[in-house]
């Protein structure tokens, strides 16, 4: 299989109309605030990596985006009509095996054809011989694949991944953003939070910086590490690290 590049290219058309947009969202647990105005959009094909500390508003935001949870201030003013959505614990039943998964899910999903949705799927994931594995005998990476399998059956525009690569080990995670990489090719836009810093830079077209409710950068990584200047400039992390310093956090 072949290995990503260090750093992706840009999306095949820069120019393209946001097929994903947000403005402004707030959300507030009781009187803790999770995020404060943020604003967000990813066009055909991109790559945006949303990265933060722990209780940044990271998961919160990318539910909001999947419709799971409802903004309290603020508006999607853009979505499509399908999203994959993949959060972070396995969205599949671990006594069923691969198939019987992506059947159930197609049916769920509402797929004309579920058959077809299944082939497609198991083509597309690389699990054709696992198709018949129960789900719980899976490696990690494999698990991570039928978890996004099942995001991608109604063939979404933009795709939604909490810490996707959480847990798996390096090999599994190449392979992974491998599969990744081949969805972004195809179209489709794919917005993924991560604790890896390292992914929001070699796997990012542009990423998203959150800080306790807040959007406090966006911009592609070599943007981020020109903003901090000579402190950040040993790499990405450490450009990183500077910018939360030097705002405070």
């Amino acid at each position: 299989m072949a290995q990503p590049s260090a750093t992706v290219s840009e999306p095949g058309r820069s120019d393209a109309a946001p097929v994903l947009e947000a403005r402004d969202l707030v959300k507030r647990f009781g009187d803790r605030v999770a995020l404060r105005n943020v604003s967000i959009s990813a066009r055909p094909g991109e790559l945006v990596a949303v990265i933060g500390p722990n209780g940044a508003g990271k998961t919160t935001l990318l539910s909001i985006l999947a419709g799971i949870q409802r903004p309290d201030g603020g508006e999607v003013g853009h979505v499509p009509a399908r999203i994959g959505w993949v959060p972070q614990q396995p969205s599949f039943y671990s006594k069923l095996t691969v198939a019987e998964n992506l059947r159930l899910f197609a049916r769920l999903e509402g797929c004309a054809d579920v058959a077809g949705a299944l082939d497609r799927m198991l083509e597309q994931t690389g699990l054709h011989d696992r198709a018949d594995s129960l789900a719980s005998t899976l490696s990690g990476g494999n698990r991570q694949r039928l978890n996004i399998a099942i995001g991608l059956l109604a063939e979404p525009p933009v795709l939604l991944l909490d810490e996707p690569s959480a847990a798996l080990d390096p090999r599994q995670r190449e392979r992974l953003w491998d599969f990744i990489f081949g969805l972004s090719a195809g179209g489709t836009a794919v917005v993924y939070s991560t604790h890896n810093v390292q992914e929001a830079d070699r796997y990012g077209h542009n990423v998203i910086v959150l800080a306790d409710g807040e959007r406090l950068f966006a911009g592609s990584p070599r943007e981020l590490e020109r903003a901090v200047g000579e402190a950040g400039a040993r790499d990405f992390e450490a450009a990183f690290v500077e910018f939360l310093r030097q705002r405070g956090h």
